[in-house]
């Protein structure tokens, strides 16, 4: 009797640990995770390049316990859409410009302000720096986790309808903008009539003369085939726009501390990636649209007359977002372009 009894407590044992074992390699396998990332642009675009660049970190720097499916072409919303449904845990991640966070956060709008930056790499070190880190650390509040600053770029005008080479010919083009105060009250002040539309829109408004132009990265115009539709190129270089790779705090913290160590590794170095395929890309389709559109560079006196005409958009705005936080922005700038 004795030793029956043994007998079953040692398999009673050997049943448990193979049950604790089995529950233990559910528990690794359960943890194996997809993300669902949400894009507007198409392969072919630096942003979408720079996402699978990240999603490529991810899987290799965690060892396949984290993967990333990316959804471009605007197939689950528009960038709006995206914030509430990753504040709601039903996408995890996204890329947009960052200005789009302002209706968060109204900090962001400063990213918005016509000719704040030079350069892109004037760009990437306010960006990289104190002023990027602490637009990130509101996002937490909001439901959000910031994790790297690729970039769009700088944006230029396109339109159906005559050659633009000062700013007087911008004066009645309805030109779609990004969905964004600043930018509408920017395309305004420059005298044309601004037109909001998410960016998956566009084309068919294009198409269609709902709208005669747009404002986009040399690179989207070719990628997106806009030029197909579109005449006139003006290298307006008006606005430059940091993109933002973000989670949803609920996807963030579901992940450990080591997953989401892995995460922000790969999209900072994505990021990095990302900027230098932009800028190849970007000389790359200036050569292209110069074989099919009319491209104009404007002459610097042209420039001084839009930076004198959004004067008041960047008065207007300083005052809304807050004049400290402005100041010490564009004292970071200054600090920048004082260290070149």
């Amino acid at each position: 009797m004795m030793k029956m009894h043994l007998k079953n407590l040692v398999a009673g044992m050997f049943g448990a640990v193979a049950l604790m074992s089995a529950s233990a390699l559910f528990a690794t396998e359960a943890q194996a995770r997809e993300l669902r990332i949400a894009m507007q642009t198409n392969p072919g675009t630096a942003q979408y390049d720079g996402l699978e660049k990240f999603a490529e970190l991810l899987k290799q720097k965690s060892g396949g316990k984290l993967t990333a499916k990316i959804f471009g072409g605007g197939v689950l919303g528009g960038d709006l859409a995206v914030i509430s449904a990753m504040q709601g845990g039903t996408i995890d991640m996204s890329q947009m410009n960052a200005s789009l966070l302002n209706g968060l956060s109204k900090e962001f709008a400063v990213l918005d302000f016509p000719f704040l930056f030079e350069s892109a790499k004037e760009a990437y070190a306010v960006m990289d720096g104190p002023i990027g880190k602490e637009l990130m650390d509101l996002l937490p509040a909001k439901g959000l986790v910031g994790l790297s600053y690729p970039e769009l770029g700088f944006r230029h005008t396109s339109n159906s309808k005559r050659p633009v080479k000062k700013l007087e010919d911008l004066a009645g083009l309805k030109i779609r903008v990004i969905q964004t105060p600043v930018y509408v009250d920017l395309m305004n002040a420059l005298g044309a009539n601004a037109t909001p539309l998410p960016f998956p829109e566009v084309y068919n408004a294009l198409e269609q003369r709902a709208v005669d132009g747009a404002t986009n990265p040399l690179i989207t115009t070719v990628v997106m085939k806009f030029d197909e539709v579109q005449k006139y190129m003006t290298l307006t270089r008006h606005q430059y726009n940091p993109q933002i790779v973000i989670i949803g705090k609920r996807a963030y913290d579901s992940l450990s501390p080591d997953e989401q160590k892995v995460l922000r590794e790969a999209a900072q170095e994505a990021a990095v990636y990302e900027r230098e395929v932009s800028q190849r890309k970007e000389k790359e389709a200036l050569e292209v649209l110069k074989t099919k559109l009319e491209v104009t560079e404007l002459a610097p006196e042209e420039f001084a007359k839009m930076r004198e005409r959004v004067k008041p958009v960047i008065e207007k705005y300083t005052q809304q977002v807050g004049p400290e936080f402005v100041g010490r922005v564009y004292a970071e700038i200054d600090k920048v372009r004082a260290a070149k």
